[in-house]
């Protein structure tokens, strides 16, 4: 992502196919979450409840890459 992303705290909804997660802003916006490739295995254990840090950019609201899990 670009210089102009910046990075947002959500939890975890739910599961969706390929990698990909249903996640909740603390201002309750959802957005589809999901792994690089790269990435992808070391977050294939992700479950409902589980906070996770997001990248987003401005320009696309909707999508956020996960970038770490926070225990």
């Amino acid at each position: 992502m670009g210089e102009d992303a910046f990075r947002v705290e959500a939890r975890v909804i739910e599961a969706l196919p390929n990698g990909t997660f249903c996640a909740e802003l603390s201002n309750g916006h959802r957005l589809t979450a999901f792994a690089s490739r790269r990435d992808s295995e070391n977050f294939a254990s992700l479950r409902a409840g589980d906070k996770v840090k997001l990248q987003l950019t401005p320009y696309d609201l909707s999508a956020g890459q996960i970038t770490e899990k926070i225990i």
